[in-house]
């Protein structure tokens, strides 16, 4: 089984967004980072991000707040966010604690510094087809893992486990605008596992640690690991069971080290087109 490692990839997409800044007059370009609580995940997303931007040559910042802020209390903080003209890009890492409403924060982010794509504006877009906005950092990031590698998505049969708007409706639309054939699971699918085993390209976007092993995997299938976990001994793992499919992949992206690496390289390369500067 040949690894996917999502380096080789990262440093592609950083030498377009050096390129796209070469001639940059004054700072480079700003992201702020939101947090709201110390989700295992959540910080080491953002640690990932931080670090992403400064060895891009970016600029990021994060503004993290308790997770007992209250609803009117974000709103306040993050209108001031999204209205600073020093930020360029927003992340605003989810799920939001439940007493704030996080579809109402979704669509006060200004479509123009959305990075992620969250807003109704941008998600639209996507399912338009439309390339003009921005799509999910890390539905985006699958698709580049995919053409980096010169491994053909047209024609093929995908099978996406997660229905979640973060992952696996976007990645659907970016699938089926390549000329795949699409098929998405979630908890309700019968024979999931079967399902599953059908696919030439399986990307794993449950959320649930090593939830798919190798009964999962058809022989020779491109398998891509969505999946950020923190498993009982606080390591991080992905939604793959990556040691019991070594016989049936042919490839796939292990966690930590594959798809997100490449993600927070999509993070950057989006916050480059929204300061308005051109990508190669």
């Amino acid at each position: 089984m040949i690894v996917l490692k999502g380096a080789e990839v990262s440093a592609r997409i950083k030498e377009q967004v050096r390129e796209a800044l070469k001639g940059c007059e004054g700072q480079p370009p700003c992201l702020a980072v939101v947090r709201v609580g110390e989700r295992p995940d959540d910080v080491s997303y953002e640690r990932g991000a931080l670090k992403k931007m400064e060895a891009f040559g970016l600029r990021a910042r994060s503004c993290a707040f308790p997770e007992d802020i209250s609803d009117e209390d974000f709103r306040k903080a993050f209108r001031a966010i999204n209205e600073d003209p020093d930020v360029a890009g927003i992340l605003l890492l989810r799920p939001l604690p439940k007493q704030i409403c996080e579809k109402d924060i979704a669509e006060m982010i200004d479509p123009a510094k959305d990075l992620d794509g969250i807003s109704s504006v941008n998600m639209a877009r996507v399912f338009m087809g439309d390339a003009g906005g921005f799509a999910p950092c890390t539905a985006e990031a699958v698709v580049e893992v995919l053409k980096a590698n010169g491994i053909p998505i047209s024609g093929k049969r995908v099978t996406i486990v997660g229905r979640s708007l973060v992952v696996g409706k976007p990645l659907a639309m970016l699938m089926i605008k390549e000329n795949a054939t699409v098929t998405v699971c979630h908890t309700k699918t019968a024979d999931l596992a079967g399902t599953c085993r059908q696919a030439e390209i399986l990307v794993a976007a449950a959320g649930r640690a090593r939830m798919l092993n190798g009964d999962y995997v058809g022989q020779d299938a491109v398998v891509l690991d969505v999946g950020i976990n923190v498993d009982k001994d606080g390591k991080l793992c992905g939604d793959v069971d990556f040691e019991s499919i070594r016989d049936k992949a042919s490839m796939a992206t292990p966690v930590p080290g594959g798809i997100g690496a490449v993600t927070t390289a999509v993070l950057a390369r989006h916050l480059v087109r929204a300061a308005g500067f051109e990508i190669g």
